[in-house]
């Protein structure tokens, strides 16, 4: 089986370099395992990565990032060669790479291994969980509040509101429903529209896609398709309409035309799980959660919108993130619980 060159190059390296001396999983090298739309995505990968040489440089361990061209297809061969390059563990941020990743567990026992975003059984897994549900609810609270105030610059009196996933899957429909959870719990009349992107690399797509949503008489779309977002985001700007960003804090990339970020810190699970390893306190066989509670998911701090929404909108948003954390407010689980039915 073909592999991209910088599968081919990291692994020759680090054999070359490393051998395969080490008798202590510790001391061994770390991998991580780039998702589809790879670095520069200005979102779940950069995050992830940034985490990963936080961890790195404050652990001294070396470590590599592992690109593919074709992550999905490549699973098996990624896993198989990060492997045998020698690397004590290997972070895997590609969701597609659940089933594959326990089987090539269990031929190498001696190496740990961490999936995101699903559990995965074996006893040199780690699987890392956000509650990613629950910082989209907050989206679409926000989003439901603000498309009917015309008071805002951008916004008009529909109560029409878009969301635009890279795939159609649990993964992604995990945001997807938190999002209009949040959305309908505000304003049990807004219309969300819903669409796929069936890529995370493409922002042509996304910023067509927007455009439709735009002319459709939304105002506001949520981006969950990696670096198809950067469309979302320049349909926004050009359009001066608004798109909430993802993974990481976004507002940034088009100040004014983003209206928040659901920042979801796969660079702090990322970060934890290196030193976890490095200090010998690899959570193999656990599911370790990360939630609002744990500051794990949220909204962004808004810098550049948020004089622009009432104070009471903010108050309400505020409320139902009080609400989640007390319990009061559960917020469903795509993964956990099947689709709800206002998503069937």
């Amino acid at each position: 089986m073909k592999t991209s060159s910088a599968i081919g190059i990291a692994t020759l390296a680090l054999a070359s370099a490393l051998g395969t001396t080490s008798s202590i999983a510790a001391d061994k090298p770390a991998a991580l395992i780039i998702a589809q739309g790879g670095l520069g995505d200005q979102s779940y990968n950069d995050l992830a990565y940034a985490g990963f040489k936080n961890a790195i440089k404050e652990t001294g361990l070396e470590g590599k990032p592992v690109e593919s061209k074709d992550v999905v297809a490549q699973a098996t061969d990624i896993l198989r060669r990060a492997s045998d390059a020698d690397f004590g563990l290997v972070v895997d941020l590609e969701y597609s790479h659940g089933e594959p990743l326990v089987a090539v567990a269990k031929d190498y026992p001696d190496t740990d291994y961490v999936i995101l975003n699903q559990v995965r059984e074996g006893k040199n897994i780690a699987s890392v969980l956000f509650q990613e549900q629950e910082g989209s609810y907050l989206a679409g609270t926000l989003a439901a509040l603000v498309t009917t105030d015309t008071s805002i610059k951008g916004i008009n009196d529909k109560p029409i509101i878009g969301v635009i996933g890279g795939t159609k899957s649990a993964g992604i429909d995990k945001f997807i429903a938190g999002y209009i959870q949040g959305a309908k719990a505000a304003n049990p009349d807004i219309q969300v529209k819903v669409a796929y992107s069936n890529n995370f690399g493409d922002p042509a797509i996304g910023l067509q896609m927007t455009k439709a949503m735009f002319e459709e008489g939304a105002d506001i779309v949520y981006q969950v398709a990696g670096g198809t977002g950067m469309g979302v985001i320049q349909a926004a700007k050009e359009a001066g309409h608004y798109a909430i960003g993802v993974d990481t804090d976004q507002d940034g990339v088009a100040p004014g035309a983003v209206l928040t970020s659901m920042v979801k810190r796969t660079d702090i699970a990322v970060e934890t799980m290196v030193k976890d390893y490095a200090a010998d306190k690899f959570p193999g066989g656990q599911t370790v959660t990360f939630g609002l509670k744990e500051n794990g998911v949220g909204l962004s701090e808004m810098k550049y919108t948020k004089d622009l929404i009432p104070a009471d909108i903010l108050k309400k948003v505020e409320e139902a993130k009080e609400g989640i954390l007390s319990g009061k407010i559960k917020v469903w689980n795509v993964v956990d619980q099947g689709y709800p039915d206002f998503m069937k």
